[in-house]
């Protein structure tokens, strides 16, 4: 890979400055110390990541790759393959529910296609970074070749090199692709250790033997290809797919460039493992957005040692989990910038803060 090397060299753990300047004004508000709770630890954090105080929340993105997986066709998922396509089309014409939330929140939503099986039509809306036609069937024998994961994590790398001369402030990760809770699980219990069966929840909406079944797939599937945790890239080629792959780019990306990265659910918190693993300092760019339904959403959550700002029940994807984190990220810098200290508003108090 020609761009991981230099953009690996960048990610550092940040030095705390920012974030301890953005503690010091938030202690000066006219509120008593640490009562607004995570949303102070969201603005400190932001400042952290960004090394600037107040960091800011102008251009966020959130990022939906989608892509294909061969494990579908092992009867995975509640629904057929075509879904990928079709939802895809539901993004560019805005009306799926991560377009809803993210003009809620005041974000872009990027739609990148990273390996749709089905054919798509040509839309100015949609980034065509395809790596091919579906991943192969990871029950079988590897979902990629290294030379393709490593093809996809530099396509997702793209996508956030794009995006910087617009002013990208702010990142969110979204997916689409039918199978992929699947390869999911698969990573989640490479990289954590966890029984298969913790890890593999309902997906798109699978009944108990359904999901018992995708359970044992699973397990075939780490069988077959026997994926080494201790190389990432041999794990994510074994057993991901091409959209977790490019969010492993974009998430180190993310990392290297001090721009904040709110992982969406499951999946994306999936790929977050992937890019630790190649780069342990990356954890500290991510921000969990919120706890999934998914089972083993908590188990990847716990090896990254993340806490989740909101924990509402959801499963979809897309990225509705991070759009809806954004609209926290606003809301913390905002206290922090248009908040009254004590002696701007003529309050007994502790003297202003230096940001």
């Amino acid at each position: 890979m020609s761009a991981l090397p230099k953009l690996r060299e960048r990610i550092a753990v940040p030095d705390g400055a920012a974030g301890a300047a953005a503690q010091q004004r938030l202690d000066q508000l006219t509120k008593p110390p640490g009562s607004l709770g995570r949303l102070e630890e969201l603005a400190r954090r932001l400042a952290e990541i960004t090394g600037t105080c107040p960091p800011a929340v102008a251009h966020p993105v959130v990022f939906t790759l989608a892509a294909d997986h061969g494990v579908a066709a092992e009867g995975v998922s509640a629904y057929p393959q075509a879904v990928t396509a079709q939802m895809v089309m539901n993004f560019l014409g805005g009306g799926a529910a991560v377009n809803v939330l993210a003009r809620h929140a005041g974000a872009r939503v990027v739609v990148a296609d990273l390996g749709v099986a089905s054919p798509l039509p040509g839309d100015p809306g949609l980034v065509s970074r395809r790596i091919g036609p579906g991943t192969r069937n990871m029950a079988r024998e590897p979902a990629m070749s290294r030379a393709e994961a490593e093809a996809a994590i530099e396509a997702g790398i793209a996508l956030v090199e794009d995006e910087r001369p617009r002013g990208l402030d702010l990142i969110g990760t979204g997916e689409m692709g039918i199978g992929n809770t699947s390869a999911a699980s698969a990573l989640v219990s490479v990289f954590t250790g966890a029984p298969v069966a913790e890890v593999t929840g309902p997906g798109t909406g699978l009944g108990a033997e359904a999901r018992r079944r995708k359970a044992l797939v699973i397990e075939r599937s780490l069988a077959v290809n026997r994926p080494d945790r201790r190389d990432p890239l041999d794990a994510l080629a074994k057993v991901g797919g091409f959209e977790i792959a490019g969010l492993v780019g974009v998430i180190l990306a993310g990392a290297a460039h001090r721009v904040p990265v709110f992982l969406d659910g499951f999946i994306a918190t999936a790929a977050a493992l992937v890019a630790v693993a190649i780069e342990p300092a990356a954890r500290h760019a991510l921000i969990a957005s919120h706890r999934s339904a998914e089972p083993g959403h908590r188990h990847a959550l716990a090896a990254l040692a993340l806490e989740p700002y909101v924990d509402l029940g959801l499963r979809l994807g897309e990225g509705t989990g991070a759009a809806l984190a954004i609209g926290l990220a606003r809301a913390s810098v905002a206290i922090l910038t248009e908040m009254a200290t004590f002696t701007s508003a003529g309050v007994s108090g502790p003297a202003d803060g230096p940001c």
